[in-house]
């Protein structure tokens, strides 16, 4: 039976950090708290949910609301989020609101969440205004996760989705591309999040900065998956002067950009090069180039930031400011120098 003993010789640390880090006190950092709970997770070695309910009436879950759980994004959050709260001994309840006006407001607005959970983490689901005030009611301890949403109290991880958009776009003028198309997350989709928008936002400074008038013809909404890549790409093509790069806003859709341009005898890179933001498990079988955000990394740390308030401790001011991760430029097969004609 794994003992506290083994998790702390995995973790290299002492078993006074193992119980701190695992009830969420404040002398230990992030990174060991993280590295702590990674260790019980490998180990299966978790705090007794049923002793803590015991103790304290608590639900031992963490509610996570999400827009759709099939984005490569969204899981990857959930599974990082998982494993620590997991070793913490906290369940995951998820509920997936996308698209269902009936689900957002049963969830948020019948009072079932202090019910049923203990704390609240927004994954790439925004807020609007008026919930705000019925988050603040429900006096629960939460974080936000690439949600484009403030909510007061709560800290927020995320990476700067201006800065991928503009990174992506500005690999791509340095390979000597000037007729650049962007494919972005439709605002009107439930996973085209505020960082679709900020991304695209970033693809223009890097125009504007290159001295380059954006073509509007060159800008498609479309839904952010593997489907709207491909259909927004068709219509790029077909409209007649085609661009010789494509950025689209998040590995799925790019994807589609890929299947797309090649379905209509286009080779990737020599006639069209192809970036995407996110650097999916997949995008290496493509040979996808991408920005690379640490998606199960902020999973994390948003479960993380979570252990010190459902152990009843009050955040700090410096807990409460927002975690901004690095992105990465990987180039791979997929971009290239435009076609000399």
């Amino acid at each position: 039976m794994t003992t506290i003993d083994d998790v702390a010789r995995l973790a290299g640390v002492s078993t006074a950090t193992v119980s701190r880090a695992l009830r969420g006190l404040p002398t230990v950092s992030e990174t060991t708290r993280i590295r702590v709970l990674l260790a019980a997770e490998q180990l299966d070695y978790a705090a007794s949910p049923s002793a803590s309910r015991l103790a304290g009436g608590k639900t031992c879950t963490v509610a996570v609301i999400v827009p759709r759980i099939t984005p490569w994004f969204v899981g990857a959050v959930l599974e990082g989020a998982e494993e620590i709260l997991h070793a913490a001994g906290y369940d995951l309840l998820l509920y997936n609101i996308g698209g269902r006006e009936q689900a957002r407001a049963r969830l948020l607005r019948k009072a079932n969440l202090p019910k049923r959970a203990d704390a609240v983490m927004l994954v790439a689901t925004p807020i609007g205004a008026g919930d705000l005030a019925v988050i603040a009611h429900l006096a629960l301890p939460g974080v936000t996760v690439s949600s484009g949403t403030v909510v007061p109290g709560w800290p927020s991880i995320r990476i700067d989705d201006r800065a991928a958009g503009r990174a992506a776009t500005e690999h791509l003028l340095r390979l000597g591309h000037r007729r650049i198309a962007c494919v972005f997350g439709d605002p009107a989709d439930d996973f085209a999040h505020p960082a679709h928008l900020e991304r695209q936002l970033g693809y223009r400074e890097a125009l504007d900065a290159a001295g380059i008038r954006p073509d509007p013809r060159l800008g498609i909404e479309t839904r952010a998956d593997a489907e709207g890549g491909r259909s927004a790409t068709e219509q790029l093509i077909t409209r007649g002067d085609p661009p010789t790069a494509i950025f689209a806003s998040c590995d799925e859709m790019a994807m589609g950009v890929v299947n797309a341009v090649r379905l209509a005898g286009l080779r990737v890179p020599q006639e069209v090069s192809v970036v995407g933001v996110d650097d999916h498990d997949l995008a290496g079988a493509f040979g996808l180039t991408t920005v690379a955000q640490p998606a199960a990394e902020q999973g994390q740390l948003a479960a993380a930031s979570l252990l010190g308030p459902l152990a009843g401790r009050a955040r700090s001011q410096e807990e409460l400011d927002p975690v901004i991760l690095p992105t990465r430029l990987v180039v791979r097969d997929s971009t290239g120098p435009p076609r000399a004609d």
